[in-house]
Order: structure tokens, then C-alpha cells, then sequence
């Protein structure tokens, strides 16, 4: 094998980690180019690539740096334990800066109440609303209870 398809073979491999050595024997085939995937995976074993698993881990620093422009909400609920009432804490974090914002707290947060407090904070933002993208973390505002979670998003492919 000539030092150009194993560069490819490299380069294929560390710039698509999703990429296993059957996908990367498929792409090379694609470009007229036979390669075993048994040489596929000991060329990268000689370069010190890693199998697909585990070279398309997202690493939580990265996961922080492509979510840096981002706007997470969600709902908190504290139990009160002086008037035996449940009530819910609408919050926002800056997820590059890790800034949180409570935007209200309510014993009733319907989809009204959910959408003024978000729309205050936008006017609050003002201008520095523009750095950020548009992304919502929340379930529907009737069931705050069952809001869902962020996850590191698959790797690429």
C-alpha cells in the first residue's frame, strides 16, 4: 500500500470518528480504491487511531464549547414545607457561560405564564439576546414535572 491511501485511510478516519472500518472500506471502494478491512484497522492500529466507539466519544468540554451559544430552560419544583404546596422554579442557563436565570415561581406555571416569563427575559437580554440560538430544553409548560434533559449530541457523521 503507497503512503497516499494510508494518509487517506488516516485522514478518513480521525476527521469522520464515527466512521467504523467497513464504512471507511466503503468510501474507499467508492474512489476506486480495494482495501481489506483487515488492513484498514492495522494501519490505523499502527497509528494509533482508535476503533470507531471510541474515537466518536464527545468529551464533555466539547459538548460546553458547540453548546456555547445556547439557552437551556427547564422546570425546578420545591416542596414547601411551611404551606405543604408544591411550587415550580422556570429557569434559563447560559450554557456557555453557566449564568442561570429564575425567571419566576409560580404553584401553577401553564403555557401563558411560561411564555410571558420567557418573553420578559428576552426583553431583558435586550440586545445580547442576538448571541444566542434558538434551542428549548422544556416539555410542554402542563407538565413541568416531566421536562426533559439535555444530552451530548451524537457525533457527526
Amino acid at each position: 500500500m503507497d503512503g497516499e491511501l494510508a494518509d487517506l485511510i488516516g485522514r478518513l478516519a480521525t476527521e469522520n470518528p464515527s466512521w467504523g472500518y467497513v464504512r471507511i472500506q466503503g468510501e474507499l471502494r467508492k474512489l476506486g480504491h480495494r482495501v481489506s478491512r483487515a488492513t484498514i484497522q492495522r494501519l490505523l492500529h499502527g497509528r494509533r487511531i482508535p476503533p470507531a466507539p471510541q474515537r466518536s466519544q464527545t468529551t464533555w468540554r466539547q459538548f460546553l464549547r458547540t453548546q456555547a451559544g445556547t439557552l437551556a430552560c427547564d422546570f425546578l419544583h420545591v416542596d414547601c414545607a411551611v404551606t405543604l404546596r408544591r411550587v415550580y422554579v422556570f429557569f434559563v442557563i447560559e450554557v456557555g457561560t453557566r449564568y442561570v436565570h429564575v425567571l419566576g415561581v409560580t404553584t401553577n406555571p401553564d403555557g401563558a405564564w411560561t411564555a410571558q416569563a420567557a418573553r420578559n427575559l428576552l426583553m431583558d437580554l435586550g440586545e445580547h439576546a442576538d448571541q444566542f440560538s434558538s434551542s428549548s430544553a422544556t416539555a410542554p409548560a402542563s407538565s413541568p414535572a416531566s421536562s426533559t434533559r439535555s444530552s451530548p449530541p451524537p457525533a457527526s457523521k
